[in-house]
This record gives C-alpha cells, structure tokens and sequence, in this order.
C-alpha cells in the first residue's frame, strides 16, 4: 500500500511556515493575499513565494486557502490570483466557492475546504466529482464515518486533529453575520460562540446566567492518530492561522513526533516528506494555548465539551492550593514555577480569573493582587515563561541525510551523493595521481571534508571510498568538489519537488434540483455550475438575500446533552420548560433541537 501520511501545518504568515517547515511539517497551509477564511492572516505573494522555496526541497508542500464565498465583482481578481499562485509554485488551492471550478484556471491541485461542510459519503463522492483531490473532513465526523468514507470514495482525506473548534457545522454559520454583519464565509466571523450567554426557559426563567454555552475546548486527537491512518486519513491538520510562531513550533513538533513513533512500527506508510528534525526542547502540548481537550465525537457523543467558565486559555494543570494568604498561596506541585508565569484558576462559582507570578518560593507563590483562591482549587498554568522564552531561540534543526560515493573510473574522480529520497547526483573531476603517504589519514581526510556540510539542508550519513590506490586530495579540493555536488543535489531536489500540471476529474455531478442559502451560492459561477448539473431553483447565499427567519447555526453539539438534560440520557430529571433561550447583551436566540439527528439549531428569537 505504501500510503504517504501528511502532517499539515498552520502559517500566519512567513516566520510561522518556516517554523513549522523546521519542526518537521509535511505541508503548510497559509493564507492568500485575498479571499481566506481568516481574513486579518493574508500574506505577500512574495512571502508565500519564499515560503515554497524554503520548504520544496524537503519536498515539504504549500497550500493556499482562498477558502470564502465570492462576489460577482471578485471573480476576476481571484481568477489572476490563482494564476499567480500557482505560477509561484504552489502545490494546492483550499477552496469553497464551486465557482472557481468555472473560472479559467492553471491545472493546480483543489482542496475542499472544511468550510464546504463535508459530513456524508454523498457529500465527498460529489466533491470529488467535481474535480477535488481532496477532501477536509467536517471536525464532527466520527471515525466509524471517516472509515466509510474511505471505502466509498478515491479522494484524500485530511482531517484536523488539534486547535480551536467551531460549535456549528463548518460553512453553516451566520450568526456573526446576521448579527453585526461579518460573515464566517468571508473571513470575517465575530466569534459570537465564544461571548457569554444567559440561558432561560419558555416562562423566562434564568436557568444559567452568563455563560460560555457555546465555547467549545479545544481539539485534542493526538491519542487517536493510528485509529485515524488505519480508518484511511492522510492528512492530520492542526489548526491555528492566527497563532503565533511559537505555537507552531510547538504543536507541530508534538504531532511530528507522536506520527513518527507510529510509522515506524507500521512499515507499509511512510510520512510525505523528507529530513529529519531534530529537536532542542521538549514540545508540550499543553503549553500552547488550549480551552481544555476534546476528541469532540470521534467515537461518541460525551458530556464537558464547553468549558463554561471561560473562552481563554487553562494551559496544563499545576496542582491544586494548599495554603492560601491574602497575596500568596502555596501550591501542591511537583511542576517547577518561575517567575513571570502566568497562573490561572476556575473558583467554586465556576468563575475564571487569573494572575502573574511576582515572586515565588517552591511552593510558595507571591503576586500583586488580592484573590479568591480557596483551599483545594485546581490551579493551571497558562503561560510558561521560561519554555515561551526558550521557543524564542533556535528549537529545531531539519536535515535530508545523504550518502556520498567517492570512485575512480577511467583515470578521473567519479563522486556521487545520494539523498533519503533517492534522488542521486554525480559529478567527475580530472585530479592529479599523488599516492597518500598515509593511507588511513588520507581516507579519514576525504571523509571528514565531504561531511561538513555546514548550513546547508544536508547531513552525511555515511561517505564511502572506492579506489584502487589511496591518493592524496587537497582539502580545498575536496571541500570544492563537496560545494559543487551539494549544490547540483539541491537543484534537483528543488526540480523534482515542483508541482506538475494537474489532470483533474470531472464527472457532471448531480447537483440538487432546489438549493437552500446553506448551499452558499453567492456569485454566477457557483449559481450557472449548478444549473450545468441538475439544479432548476437557485437559492442565494445568506449574504446576498438575508433571510429574516432562518438557522444561524446548525450544531451537533447539544445544551441539553451537555447539561445532562437530554431526554435520551439516563437519569435525567429536569424538564425545563422549553422553548429554550440564549441571551447576549439583550439580543435573544431561541433554540431547536432534533433529537432525531442529534442537533441543535438556533436562530433569532424575533
């Protein structure tokens, strides 16, 4: 089978896809100057340029999310940005927009987008008729789904596997836009599942006030990567384009090492670039900002996958209080604390609040202002100071091992470098027949001068010497023969990590013969695209026609079930009186549920 496995990684930008580059990522998504679904993390198309060539020739790829819904007015800009894009070297477009499959554009690999909301066999089989090579999994998507999928469908599949979540179905969100008029299908979205709700019942009753109900902790799968690749993933995605540098130097080395430790024991995979990173700290995944974990219906629908209390970062676990003074507490923990750290807690009113490190003693934790800590509180620590600043410095070093062949053929030097991949380059050189007075001395020479490879993206695994007499070479020789070599061997290593011209697939789809504004048709490309495959009635985009009556989000996540008061849960006994209701700021959203599907709708209550 020989399958490739992917590690994908965020960039925010250039610094952030070096990173990631570093710390052993197979691919790096970043966004376009335009048209991404995080709007505020554009790039150059000189920065993204630099990004692909630092990154080809570990055979590391570049893929650019142009991943929102387009205007009319838009399409030619984003028919010249594909171009552009791919005339730069990128490996792969992260689309949702089905108009651009009408645009005229270079034979460059698509991606469909999670934002396209892809939770069903049906739905992949349609996308990858339409020419998609692969196919970004809804994050709901259990593993029992993902493994049908597989079987049913030729596409790739990529998954995410850590990072912030979004409580509706990807691409199915319009409460930011309905709301203060930022739309999540242009980039733009307001976060309004991360704001603080109060939940009442029919009569108007308040049955929580002022709580994270709709903020989701953080993805977390990194126990459950082998139960991934067996179910047919390629791709594993971390998310975090708004993340800093640290961050993915962080996440990724976590995740390169978790993969790395599977594959060797699975032979018949092998991971989709090259070089080794070797690592100067130890990547902590619980370091890097996180809400709390969750594998968020991988395997079945649980309880505490919101952390009510708060939208920011808990960082890992410290211990929990033992002694508490007005500006001091003392801590049970084995977990060195420094100075500059940043401590959190969540009190006995399930309230959030946190605080610095001014001073502190083993134990013993000083800091400037008053608290609530009580005795047996947990507390977390959500800022390192000493690992931030120790991400700060060089953490990662990625080499490519290569073996060198040093023959004598036909009175002329013959010196060959073979790289991990197999790609091999050789050069003669004409050389002066001077016999080595010391044979072993001379050997050891030609050795340790053809392995210095410096700076470069190389190491030497092993340099083998196959001549009828030992001679004796100049070091400035041989250190010229070495440069010369190495930089041949990168050359090709840049020419055959080069994207080649796509053969897409298109089937003629069918498409639905009625589309819903779910569909998120917003331009006549994506409008003309359906009508080409069976659709009669076009429905237009939320943005386009706003609707005054329609489900702002469609959620597989549950209150009710995360409240303990689904009827389907044993032992349940409160039956509050429904409909129920979220409150933020005076503006009132009124809940559905379809227990049938196991979904939550909300909608405005007006």
């Amino acid at each position: 089978m020989n399958q490739k496995i992917e590690l994908l990684s965020p960039a925010k930008n250039l610094e952030c896809g070096i990173a990631a580059v570093n710390c052993g990522a197979d691919a790096v998504y970043i966004g376009a100057p335009k048209f991404g679904a995080r709007a505020v993390a554009g790039n150059t198309l000189h920065d993204i340029e630099k990004l692909i060539n630092y990154a080809h020739p570990f055979g590391v790829k570049i893929f650019a999310t142009l991943n929102t819904i387009l205007y009319d007015n838009e399409l030619e800009e984003a028919q010249k940005l594909i171009h552009q894009l791919y005339n730069i070297g990128c490996d792969a477009l992260i689309v949702q927009d089905l108009g651009i499959l009408k645009l005229d554009i270079p034979p460059i690999a698509l991606h469909a987008s999670t934002q396209t909301d892809n939770r069903t066999v049906e739905k992949v089989q349609f996308l990858q008729k339409c020419g998609f090579e692969r196919i970004v999994l809804a994050r709901e998507t259990p593993l029992e789904l993902i493994e049908k999928i597989y079987k049913q469908t030729q596409a790739e599949l990529e998954v995410f596997v850590h990072g912030a979540l979004c409580v509706s179905y990807s691409g199915q969100c319009y409460m930011s836009y309905a709301n203060c008029g930022r739309s999540a299908n242009r980039g733009e979205c307001a976060q309004y599942c991360r704001l603080p709700y109060s939940l009442q019942d029919a009569n108007g009753n308040i049955l929580l006030k002022n709580k994270h109900l709709l903020s989701l902790k953080d993805l977390n799968r990194a126990n459950f990567l082998e139960d991934l690749i067996n179910a047919g993933v390629m791709s594993f995605k971390i998310e975090g384009r708004m993340k800093e540098a640290n961050y993915v130097k962080n996440i990724t080395a976590f995740y390169r090492k978790k993969l790395d430790a599977i594959l060797e024991h699975q032979p018949e995979r092998k991971r989709s670039s090259f070089g080794k990173s070797t690592f100067f700290f130890n990547p902590i995944a619980e370091k890097s900002f996180h809400r709390g974990n969750t594998d968020y219906f991988l395997f079945e629908r649980s309880k505490n996958m919101v952390q009510l209390a708060t939208p920011k970062s808990l960082g890992e676990y410290i211990g929990v209080v033992s002694q508490t003074q007005r500006k001091s507490i003392e801590i049970d923990t084995k977990i060195p604390l420094h100075n500059g750290d940043g401590l959190c807690f969540i009190n006995s009113k399930n309230e959030f609040s946190g605080f610095r490190i001014n001073q502190q003693d083993g134990k013993s934790v000083l800091f400037n202002e008053a608290h609530n800590l009580k005795k047996g509180d947990k507390v977390f620590r959500n800022y390192d100071h000493e690992f931030e600043k120790q991400l700060q410095t060089k953490v990662a070093e990625r080499k490519i091992s290569v073996d060198f062949l040093l023959e004598e053929k036909d009175e002329k030097i013959t010196l060959t470098a073979t790289d991990e991949s197999g790609i091999s380059v050789y050069q003669e050189f004409e050389f002066e027949k001077q016999l080595a007075q010391k044979k072993e001395l001379a050997e050891n020479t030609i050795k340790k001068q053809l392995s210095k490879l410096g700076d470069t993206i190389f190491i030497a695994n092993r340099v083998d010497i196959n001549i009828c007499h030992t001679y004796f070479f100049p070091s400035s020789q041989i250190v010229s023969w070495r440069k010369e070599l190495i930089n041949k061997l990168l050359d090709k290593r840049i020419e055959v990590n080069t994207p080649h011209p796509t053969q897409r697939a298109f089937y003629s789809p069918q498409t639905p013969e009625i589309t819903s504004f779910l569909d998120n048709i917003s331009n006549k490309n994506a409008a003309d695209f359906y009508r080409e495959n069976g659709t009669k009635n076009i429905a237009w985009a939320f943005e386009l026609k706003e609707l005054p009556k329609v489900v702002l989000m469609q959620c597989k996540y549950c209150i009710k079930y995360e409240l303990g008061w689904c009827p389907k849960q044993k032992n349940n006994t409160f039956k509050p009186k429904e409909p129920l209701f979220i409150s933020y700021n005076k503006k009132l959203f009124k809940l559905k549920f379809d227990c049938n599907k196991c979904e939550m709708w909300i909608e405005n209550a007006e």
